[in-house]
């Protein structure tokens, strides 16, 4: 009972800061409704409500101290219902089976793929064959072969004969899931072509596509008055197409940290609308009986808002850029309201926004190191604030400020990076004091001055000056990929370390009093859970294409070529920087053959691969395993057989060995079976 009242003490000193727990109470419930293997059905959504309705009643009745206890559950099943109106809200149809033939759509996104092909997004589609009631929503093709036929434009409605196939579940047990991704995005079928795309129709005039048009011939323009790269990196900046840059340029920003510069997001609005901001004050108060008579912060406030909102449109509306647009609008608000407009509070409420707008946000890279360096950056300036810490001379103040944010930023994003992209880079810090204050002082205004010259036919004038910090940093990306040790590999965490390192990193932020710094246990013991999260003795990709054996030397992999998405995310998650022929190297056995032995536990595996290798294996025995990338049409043997049917029905499987002996897992069991999922039955 002793406890009692030092709780009830440690809750009554937070009145006045518990708004900034709201979003994470609802990205609590948001991660529990993903992480659940199975499907809610409407009575179990309909009863969270009514418990969540039974508990803000109770709150009412409860003392002061500890009110916001039910309140935070209230959250936390909001968060639940909220993600699970989005899902429901996004359904469409997926397809469910292998398809070849015709296909028709409207063109509606252009990018490119991981192999640097062109790769169109398509709405308003027919299948050949394929009732309405069973054909996606919208499908995406990549573009393969020497020739792609007519170049496709925003809203036109092309046809080409295409191989679709449903979203690919997780590579692994636990690992990243397109799916799901694929469902939020409406995408009911993935696929390439080797046909050239046939034009039917002109783009349409309407609105509808009005400004994916004219991202797409800005776009086009910039990257005609600036060279290769250079051109790429400027039309990614500025329209958000990032098609014109190469993968050579892509992997040398991903090596040296930088590639958030690439990216439409927090830093590019909040230059943006600092410099708009900055930039119209200095203007009216120019103007004497403006500076006297109006209220210039506010209006010079109101066209920064402005600015951010083209920005916004122009860029297209990925996700990325309307968090960011959220957490700009917000500031640029809270300064029209004579509010502070960096603060937890904002950070909160964009928070909030974002994800009541779009729940699934939550599980992405993007939100969750967007708002984990923005929490950072917002507490470490507020303590130097607030403890009136000397940061030197006012010339020296700004690189100062630099140089904290860079440290800052790059610390609370690094765990999140090497959790999602399993690595780290080393020199990150060093490229980006190089390269951020060249964006915020020359790139971002240069931008700004092409498009204020532009009806002048003078916009080259900004484009030659934002080509100039483009290649600086392009050529800092460059040199710091090219240092020894410039990039680590990390293996994949277990699956409560990043959410207990967040927890924990909330806690010595968020949380008032001595109890704050119970923060960094938490925090301790989700990187002890990560550095002890163990790999896969052996994994089975789910269409039975390729596996992967965990040797002394590292992964093994069946095949040096061919499904490698599969391999490099396996290669990746086991913290393992070789390419794929250099795992297949590891294999012991004869390269070439089309059959593949390994030894796991006390179980043999054996990968057949193609018709060939299955019709010169003989019958099995009860101490194999086998995979075979065909289906078998004549039993096999008394073992136990993974084929690509079976393996529709299981998704990828894992071995892992403990001291019970090798345990299989398999993605459907990790994942569950929810809407999206699709597995066959």
């Amino acid at each position: 009972m002793r406890m009692l009242p030092a709780l009830e003490h440690a809750m009554l000193i937070q009145r006045g800061h518990l708004f900034h727990w709201v979003p994470v109470c609802l990205a609590t419930g948001v991660g529990g409704f993903f992480a659940l293997r199975f499907e809610p059905d409407g009575i179990m959504l309909a009863g969270a409500g009514a418990v969540a309705a039974a508990l803000a009643v109770l709150a009412r009745h409860m003392g002061e101290a500890f009110r916001p206890v039910p309140f935070a559950l209230v959250l936390v099943l909001a968060g639940a219902l909220l993600a699970a109106g989005r899902a429901h809200s996004v359904a469409g149809p997926v397809l469910g089976w292998r398809y070849y033939g015709a296909v028709e759509g409207r063109v509606v996104a252009l990018d490119r793929s991981g192999s640097d092909a062109v790769r169109i997004t398509l709405d308003r589609v027919v299948l050949e064959r394929v009732s309405p009631a069973r054909t996606p929503l919208r499908v995406r093709v990549s573009l393969h072969g020497d020739g792609q036929g007519i170049g496709p434009q925003p809203g036109m409605r092309v046809m080409t004969t295409a191989h679709l196939s449903p979203p690919g579940g997780p590579v692994e047990p636990g690992g990243f899931d397109f799916q799901r991704n694929a469902w939020f995005a409406q995408l009911g079928a993935v696929g390439y072509t080797r046909v050239p795309l046939v034009g039917l129709e002109p783009a349409e005039n309407g609105w509808s596509l009005a400004t994916f048009r004219l991202r797409m011939a800005m776009s086009a323009y910039v990257r005609a008055a600036l060279p290769a790269d250079v051109g790429g990196f400027a039309a990614a900046v500025t329209t958000g197409d990032r098609s014109g840059i190469s993968l050579r340029a892509l992997e040398n920003l991903r090596a040296s940290n930088t590639a958030h510069l690439l990216a439409i997001s927090g830093l590019h609005m909040g230059l943006l609308s600092g410099f708009v901001l900055g930039l119209l004050r200095l203007v009216l108060a120019a103007i004497p009986r403006a500076a006297l008579y109006l209220p210039v912060r506010k209006i010079a406030s109101a066209g920064a808002l402005v600015a951010a909102t083209g920005y916004l449109a122009l860029s297209g509306g990925n996700v990325a850029t309307e968090r960011a647009y959220v957490m700009a609008a917000v500031a640029l608000c809270a300064v029209m309201l004579n509010r502070r407009a960096i603060s937890l509070r904002a950070v909160a409420i964009a928070a909030m926004i974002v994800l009541v707008l779009r729940p699934e946000a939550l599980l992405g890279p993007g939100f969750q190191m967007s708002f984990a360096a923005t929490v950072a950056l917002v507490a470490v300036f507020g303590w130097m604030r607030d403890s009136v810490l000397n940061a030197g001379p006012r010339w020296v103040q700004p690189f100062v400020a630099v140089m904290v944010s860079s440290a800052v930023a790059g610390l609370a994003t690094a765990p999140i990076g090497a959790a999602h992209f399993n690595t780290v880079s080393h020199y990150g810090l060093l490229a980006n004091l190089a390269s951020v204050p060249l964006m915020g002082l020359l790139v971002v205004p240069a931008a700004v001055l092409a498009g204020l010259l532009a009806p002048l036919g003078l916009d080259w004038i900004g484009l030659w000056l934002m080509g100039l910090g483009l290649r600086w940093i392009l050529a800092v990306a460059e040199w710091v990929a090219g240092l020894d040790g410039a990039r680590g590999y990390v293996h994949g965490p277990d699956p409560w370390a990043l959410p207990m390192i967040a927890l924990g990193g909330l806690m010595v932020i968020l949380w008032q009093g001595h109890g704050r710094w119970s923060g960094l246990a938490a925090m301790v013991f989700g990187f002890i859970l990560w550095i002890g999260a163990d790999r896969p003795a052996a994994l089975i990709a789910e269409d039975a294409g390729i596996v992967g054996v965990m040797t002394a030397q590292g992964r093994a992999l069946s095949k040096e070529k061919g499904a490698g998405f599969v391999a490099q995310n396996w290669l990746e998650n086991d913290g393992d920087g070789v390419d794929q022929q250099g795992a297949a190297a590891r294999w012991q056995g004869d390269v070439a053959s089309r059959t593949k032995l390994a030894t796991v536990g006390t179980a043999e595996l054996v990968h057949l691969i193609g018709k060939r290798a299955l019709a010169d294996f003989g019958p099995c025995t009860p101490e194999q395993m086998v995979v075979v990338s065909v289906t078998p049409e004549v039993p096999m043997g008394d073992c136990d057989i993974y084929d690509p049917k079976r393996l529709r029905q299981t998704g990828a499987i894992a071995l892992v060995q403990d001291k019970d002996g090798v345990q299989i897992r398999t993605a459907r069991q990790v994942a569950g079976d929810r809407m999206w999922s699709g597995w066959a039955r």
